[in-house]
């Protein structure tokens, strides 16, 4: 293993989950070199790679599915807010999860569209079609939010989106 393709690795194993931009910008390579060589990681079976809401995640490979699901969907900061939401209230109404993370509910719905479809949450209906949101797998859900370190880049990002948001409501 060449020695930038080392430090490419070992910033994902570092940062598991990372975006291919922030491993540019964290290795200070050129984003042909970042590209050429966690391709070639990937193909080694070295680095795993998941592809969410148009963003590229790298992960080490002993990552699962679901959880480079859950790590991946955790980087974007409302998502990850109403995981922790809901890890500290339990099952909760749609209407109680947008309020306690400060977003509009339709921003909260395009975020768990994408958390309902990997698994992370689950949308419960009960006899009056009233709608429950609850983690599906709380304590592994808990254990993957501890290796989700957002970059500053990674918030102001997501803090533009919710502007937009407000903006357009």
């Amino acid at each position: 293993m060449t020695d930038t393709r080392d430090r490419v690795a070992a910033h994902v194993r570092e940062d598991p989950g990372v975006h291919f931009n922030a491993v540019v910008r964290a290795t200070d390579l050129a984003p042909g070199q970042v590209q050429y060589h966690a391709r070639r990681l990937v193909r080694a079976g070295d680095l795993a790679v998941e592809r969410v809401a148009g963003r590229t995640h790298y992960f080490p490979p002993e990552y699962g599915d679901w959880e480079r699901g859950v790590v991946a969907l955790a980087r974007r900061e409302t998502a990850r807010d109403a995981l922790y939401y809901l890890l500290d209230e339990g099952p909760s109404r749609p209407a109680d999860v947008a309020d306690g993370v400060g977003v509009a509910r339709s921003t909260l719905e395009h975020h768990l569209d994408e958390l309902t479809d990997r698994d992370v949450v689950d949308k419960r209906r009960d006899e009056r079609n009233r709608v429950t949101l609850e983690l599906a797998r709380p304590e592994a859900t808990a254990r993957l939010l501890a290796a989700v370190d957002p970059s500053a880049a990674d918030r102001f990002v997501d803090r533009f989106e919710r502007l937009l948001d407000d903006l357009l409501e």
